[in-house]
């Protein structure tokens, strides 16, 4: 059911599922310029408060899924824009971080994030997800180098649908 809104340019509610596969690995090794880590964990980051994550997954999980409610509503541009408690940056550069952590006695230390950019998503499919209340990313969380994803994570390295 397609969510609805009550007055024009109300926000509606959009459930975006970050779907993360080929994920780096519990122990990340040196080289290239790498540290090395031992306890590699991923997790989406809250807005203005770094060492507050949500769904914090082990580096060496088959895959990592994150659900973020979201308000979507017309932005100034014409474009959907997308806010919530997990959605970083200004109108015209939202992004969620998924930032990655080495876990010891004293938490989760953060070494490297992954910029997934929602301002790089299509408009067309921002649209479509402000009438269905979905929108899915799909992203391999390894780098080239068999790292931790970092960096901005734009299209082809990350598929946004909605249904």
């Amino acid at each position: 059911m397609a969510p609805k809104s009550r007055t024009p340019g109300a926000p509606v509610t959009v459930t975006v599922t970050i779907e993360g596969s080929d994920l780096p690995g519990r122990v990340c090794g040196e080289g290239g310029g790498f540290p090395g880590y031992a306890n590699v964990h991923v997790g989406v980051q809250r807005r203005g408060k770094p060492g507050e994550l949500t769904g914090v997954t082990p580096g060496d999980a088959e895959r990592a899924v994150w659900e973020l409610e979201c308000a979507a509503r017309p932005g100034a541009d014409g474009r959907t824009d997308l806010t919530g408690p997990y959605v970083q940056g200004g109108p015209g550069d939202r992004f969620v971080y998924l930032s990655w952590g080495d876990v010891g006695p004293a938490g989760f230390g953060m070494f490297r994030r992954a910029k997934l950019m929602l301002a790089a998503v299509d408009p067309e499919v921002l649209a479509e997800a402000a009438r269905t209340g979905r929108l899915t990313a799909r992203l391999g969380l390894t780098d080239a180098k068999g790292h931790p994803l970092c960096a901005r994570v734009v299209p082809p390295a990350i598929e946004w649908t909605a249904p």
